[in-house]
């Protein structure tokens, strides 16, 4: 019985976390997107308009629930939970500092691939059961934006599980750091297993893999909807896309579900190549900076600081680049991104063979 009620507080606090990070991303992107465009963003509710978000949310969750007249109703209704869901479960398997994981799976990182995929099928449902031309033609771009996107993303973090020869996060997250039980290598030829910090991370350890981690990033604006991969929500052509029919709480939840997206998009960029839980300070001469900031606590604040700063560079590019057309996004994956996510497989494979 206490096992099951330790996972049920587990699973609330996790919605709680993500409700909360919606809050503070909304707010922190309207200022970020303010002082990129010269403007003030938010003021007038609460200090700095730190009160704005809350207000907007609170006036959201009071909209009438409406159902179009022409919809599919069972497939309208269910895909906003369907959407949100399959991304909260991705959170199950993710590592935020040395043994502190809601799971512990071998292949955790096939689990998260798994349950992502199922997103794909709720925005599917929720463009066919609109019954609303905008909505089918967002749903289809998104479809296909998504599962085209999805293999780059795929080869780049097989490139990662190459060298690191594991599935399980929490060891990939071991392995770039000093509590690491194998020999750490910087750059295949310096020995930094007892120096730790930003040497044994694995974009440094095997430098081909900061190619694979842009890739991986690039693809994950794609999965995230992001600009300047928003095709699927173009205001100007699709008024909004594939939930341009919904209000209230079911729009909440699809808003929801792209906050926590961006932000488990993230976090998994961070462990598999930015040293997870890990510090980036290395241990040099008699000063031990490493050691010093090891150990749960420290390794919650330093997965959370890599994590929100790759949002912030999220949010930096939607106010900073144009959105692409859909040729230049099919293109830029199949000619671009994919050749290039397939060529660090192969050097991660050479790599393995002869530089480990």
């Amino acid at each position: 019985m206490n096992f099951y009620l330790t996972y049920f507080f587990i699973a609330i606090g996790l919605f709680g976390f993500s409700a909360l990070f919606a809050l503070f991303g909304v707010y922190a992107e309207r200022k970020l997107s303010a002082f990129i465009q010269d403007r003030l963003g938010p003021t007038e509710t609460g200090t700095f308009g730190s009160l704005q978000t809350i207000a907007d949310i609170l006036k959201m969750l009071q909209k009438e629930l409406i159902i179009p007249t022409a919809a599919d109703k069972l497939l309208f209704m269910m895909a906003p939970a369907v959407i949100f869901i399959a991304v909260y479960l991705g959170f199950a398997v993710l590592p935020w500092g040395p043994g502190l994981a809601p799971a512990k799976l071998n292949l955790g990182l096939y689990y998260l691939f798994a349950v992502l995929s199922i997103e794909t099928l709720g925005i599917l449902m929720a463009g066919w059961g609109s019954n609303n031309k905008y909505s089918i033609l967002g749903a289809m771009r998104s479809a296909a934006q998504i599962v085209s996107y999805e293999i780059p993303a795929g080869f780049a973090i097989i490139s990662v599980v190459m060298i690191s020869q594991t599935l399980n996060l929490q060891t990939i997250a071991t392995q770039q750091g000093i509590l690491s039980s194998e020999k750490v290598t910087f750059a295949g030829f310096w020995d930094v297993s007892n120096i730790g910090g930003i040497f044994s991370w694995n974009v440094f350890r095997a430098p081909h893999l900061l190619v694979a981690f842009v890739i991986y990033f690039i693809a994950s604006l794609a999965e995230s909807n992001r600009a300047p991969f928003d095709v699927p929500e173009a205001e100007s052509e699709l008024v909004a896309g594939f939930h341009t029919e919904y209000t209230g709480l079911r729009f909440a939840l699809v808003f929801l579900a792209e906050y926590s997206m961006m932000f488990m998009v993230s976090m998994i960029g961070a462990v598999l190549f930015l040293g997870a839980w890990n510090t980036p300070l290395p241990n040099m001469g008699v000063v031990e900076l490493a050691a010093w900031t090891t150990g749960a606590g420290w390794g919650i604040f330093w997965i959370a600081l890599k994590t929100l700063s790759l949002v912030g560079i999220q949010m930096w590019i939607r106010w900073t680049l144009p959105r692409f057309r859909v040729d230049q996004l099919m293109n830029f994956c199949w000619k671009v991104l994919t050749p290039a996510a397939f060529a660090c497989v192969l050097v991660s494979g050479l790599w393995r063979i002869f530089l480990m």
